[in-house]
């Protein structure tokens, strides 16, 4: 009997998934954490989380916890970028795309300016923060 086939991963709506996303990132201690509903101005994802790092070292553990968590919480995950040099370590989770930057490169590359059209989502936690 042939039927559909069942997704082995998570289901969960994109901004709850920044959300969550988030909330683990401000759990380690990343900076000036920021969740982005892009929606419908972006074309390869619908929310996107943005963190700022310490150092490399931070970038890389950050991001290592994201990917842990990630496969706990069995979310689809395609891939990562970065890890090597921790500057800007990107991790797609598909329709979440997350940022971990060091400061100098956030400011750089601005994705907020970016993508300014795309309403915050509201973080738990990310008050607490500097």
């Amino acid at each position: 009997m042939k039927g559909k086939k069942k997704s082995t991963y998570a289901q969960m709506a994109s901004n709850d998934k920044a959300r969550l996303v988030a909330g683990w990132l401000i759990e380690k201690k990343a900076k000036d954490v920021e969740a982005l509903d892009v929606s419908g101005i972006c074309p390869i994802t619908e929310s996107l989380v943005i963190a700022t790092a310490t150092s490399a070292r931070h970038a890389r553990g950050l991001a290592d916890a994201v990917l842990e968590r990630v496969a706990e919480a069995k979310l689809e995950f395609l891939g990562q970028e970065g890890m090597s040099d921790g500057n800007w370590v990107l991790i797609d989770l598909n329709d979440v795309l997350v940022h971990i930057f060091r400061k100098e490169f956030r400011e750089l590359y601005n994705l907020e300016g970016l993508w300014s059209e795309g309403p915050r989502l509201a973080l738990d936690g990310a008050d607490a923060e500097d």
